[in-house]
């Protein structure tokens, strides 16, 4: 197959104007800083939080709606193994930016923390918080990962592009915009990744479905033809697994740093839920075509097309069946524009990762821990040097698997069993303290271990009940183990919290053996709630006593 020319070109132009939008937003955010009260690294962390609600919300969905998203989407449809019932991204997803909205927003943005991880801080103090941001910090890397792969695999089967150049290429330019004008730039880019998205994706589903290689997807949903039904089934003693895997979904997402980002960045409480209930709206619609071009794949009749027998199933190859699909399925123009919208996808996450760990990193421990002094021109290049190092090891880790769905889970797993727990008790436990998070983080991280991971071949050496082989012969847990590891980590943290507290408290153990001095954070705490109570109600006269003038 030769170098496909034309798709290169599109593609050029594609990046082109990225990188210029990048660019005028950085012009733009320089602008903005010298009439912002806040710093320099608000300004580039944060936008100054004042992020326009239409651009909020379209950089929330494109956070969200990823390369991992559209074909992993895809990948799980095809797959004759799983099904559209396991293609279970855009319904968590609706989950986490309403549970985010609800719950989380508010104690983020009362507080006008800079980072997921600022609680942390204030709570529990730099080492233990130090110890926190790691697993977050790996979830930021597998996330770049997972989203080059993606992109990699696409650009391989539609232009011929060999799978190194077409990451190196996308990680560069995410990297410099990224650089340029920090959540600025990534904002106003991902307003056009995400209009790129939604148009590429819906104008190749009419081509695809009416292609002569495949039959009527709503004959081959429930029905035995190329391959197993396309919908799939959730099978009795397969629930368990099922539920896991959504609940990882739902509740994995509200522990990363790119969604609170996005909530920090807004002018208020308020847009902040509008933003995260508008782009659960969203994050459905655009999971519609990847389910789509999903069962156009499985009701295809692969040995009538150029592609060929074995099908890609058999192949290996239902990580990028939705590429495959375009450009066997589809006329070569189609393709095109529907590898601009998986481009577009990749660009709109990778970007927002690097941005997130960069924050985390910059904030909470060279700002925090290792230079306390540090100026704001220095901390703009702390923030440009850590996207660097988290881009090149993100990039350096897609050539360790293909696969978009083993860095999707693995990076989610992380923030699900370990980060989740730890950030409900540090915002709406006030008996946390640090010896529970320290036994939670440990309980989490090593029962998680020893429960396995098949898709990195890690074998269980706890085997809950009905863990068995699954149907591609792997040892699989089928019990919701993840969740009952976080229900694990949480109690525990709440239980340790407890039982340390009242060991200080009492004078069973001298205060010479409290190492995170749970009695001054303590009252520090019940400090903080006595000011905002007196806060509060002087505001309430305040308010009355304006109302009646302006009544008058």
């Amino acid at each position: 197959m030769a170098l496909n020319i034309p798709g290169l070109v599109v593609m050029a132009l594609f990046y082109i104007v990225i990188l210029g939008t990048g660019i005028w937003a950085s012009m733009r955010s320089k602008r903005v800083e010298k009439k912002c009260t806040g710093g320099g690294m608000e300004i580039t962390l944060l936008a100054g939080r004042n992020i326009n609600l239409l651009v909020g919300i379209f950089t929330l969905t494109a956070t969200w709606v990823g390369g991992g998203f559209i074909l992993g989407i895809a990948e799980a449809t095809y797959n004759p193994t799983l099904g559209a019932v396991w293609a279970l991204m855009p319904v968590p997803y609706v989950v986490t930016f309403f549970l985010g909205g609800f719950f989380f927003a508010k104690p983020m943005r009362e507080n006008k923390y800079m980072t997921m991880m600022d609680p942390f801080q204030k709570k529990y103090g730099n080492v233990l918080s130090s110890a926190l941001i790691f697993p977050a910090l790996v979830a930021d890397v597998l996330w770049v990962a997972r989203t080059l792969v993606s992109l990699g695999g696409t650009m391989r089967v539609i232009l011929d592009l060999p799978y190194v150049y077409s990451i190196i290429i996308s990680a560069v330019v995410a990297i410099v915009y990224t650089l340029l004008g920090g959540l600025y730039s990534v904002a106003y880019t991902d307003v056009i990744q995400l209009i790129l998205i939604f148009v590429s994706l819906w104008v190749c589903v009419p081509f695809l479905l009416t292609n002569p290689h495949s039959m009527d997807i709503s004959l081959t949903a429930y029905n035995q033809t190329f391959q197993a039904p396309w919908v799939g089934t959730v099978e009795l003693n397969e629930a368990g697994k099922w539920f896991d895997d959504f609940m990882l979904l739902a509740l994995g997402g509200l522990a990363y740093q790119a969604f609170y980002q996005r909530i920090l960045s807004s002018s208020s409480y308020t847009q902040a839920q509008v933003t995260c209930f508008a782009s659960a709206a969203f994050c459905l619609v655009l999971g519609i075509p990847s389910i789509l071009v999903g069962a156009v794949a499985a009701s295809t009749d692969w040995n009538s097309t150029t592609y060929g027998l074995p099908s890609p199933y058999e192949r290996s190859e239902a990580g990028s069946i939705l590429p495959i699909a375009l450009h066997f399925l589809t006329p070569t123009y189609v393709s095109v524009i529907g590898i601009g919208a998986v481009a577009a996808a990749v660009m709109s996450s990778m970007d927002s990762a690097l941005l997130s760990s960069a924050s985390l990193f910059s904030s909470n421990i060279y700002k925090n821990i290792i230079r306390k002094q540090a100026s704001d021109n220095e901390m703009q290049w702390v923030i440009r040097i850590s996207v660097v190092v988290v881009g090149l090891a993100g990039t350096g880790l897609t050539f360790l698997d293909s696969s978009v769905l083993v860095f999707w889970i693995v990076g989610v797993d992380m923030s699900y069993t370990i980060m989740f727990p730890q950030l409900v008790c540090v915002l709406f436990f006030k008996v946390s303290n640090g010896y529970g998070a320290c036994v939670g983080y440990i309980l989490g991280f090593v029962m998680r271990v020893l429960s396995g991971e098949p898709l990195i071949g890690l074998p269980p050496a706890i085997r809950f009940p009905g863990c068995r082989l699954d149907k591609e012969g792997k040892l699989t847990q089928f019990f919701p183990f993840r969740t009952t590891i976080m229900l694990m980590s949480l109690l525990s943290i709440l239980f340790f919290s407890w039982l340390a507290s009242q060991i200080f408290n009492r004078g069973l153990l001298s205060n010479k053996w409290d190492v995170f001095d749970i009695k001054r954070m303590e009252a520090q705490t019940a400090r903080a709630s006595d000011s905002k109570l007196s806060e509060s109600k002087e505001d309430g006269p305040a308010a009355k006593q304006l109302l009646n003038t302006t009544s008058l």
